[in-house]
């Protein structure tokens, strides 16, 4: 997967999720609830001013701060081919995307528009939040699989027997 490609699907993620909110916003604002499957799964509009599931509530800016540097870490971590593999890059959409559209709305709403409610799951989320925790998850699952996708500076002649970076 290439970095254009990554950062596309990323995108699409971002605009998947803003689009989602846009329609929950039409439809559900200010105290809406759709009941999909009965005591299971709805959809309630609510305001998240903290982090995902609804934890640290009204710290926009330090989430908008904290947001904005974990998607230039991963952003530097795919450009400059620290960690490789298909896993990694799936994690890096997932993470990116999600991080990018719960970024927008804090930009410019003040909170985050969540929407997603179980009853085996008690926080309202979204979209966004899902893709990051699955991204996150996918992530930790690429660093202890497979370490030998993370660069190590190393040159080839200082790595172990079978393990040559490919540049």
């Amino acid at each position: 997967m290439t970095i254009a490609l990554v950062l596309i699907a990323a995108a699409l993620i971002a605009a998947a999720d803003q689009v989602i909110k846009y329609f929950i916003y039409q439809g559900l604002y200010p105290d809406g609830r759709v009941t999909v499957i009965d005591n299971l799964f709805s959809l309630v509009y609510s305001e998240n001013r903290g982090a995902a599931f609804g934890v640290f509530q009204n710290g926009t800016l330090f989430f908008i701060i904290l947001t904005s540097a974990l998607i230039g870490v991963f952003l530097y971590l795919l450009i400059n081919h620290k960690i490789k593999g298909k896993l990694f890059n799936v994690s890096v959409v997932l993470i990116i995307g999600g991080g990018i559209g719960n970024l927008i709305d804090r930009v410019f709403r003040g909170f985050v528009i969540d929407y997603l409610s179980v009853s085996f799951f008690p926080p309202i989320c979204n979209f966004a939040d899902y893709c990051i925790t699955f991204g996150a998850v996918l992530f930790i699952l690429s660093i202890l699989m497979m370490p030998e996708h993370i660069k190590t500076g190393k040159s080839s002649e200082e790595l172990p027997e079978g393990n040559e970076e490919d540049e």
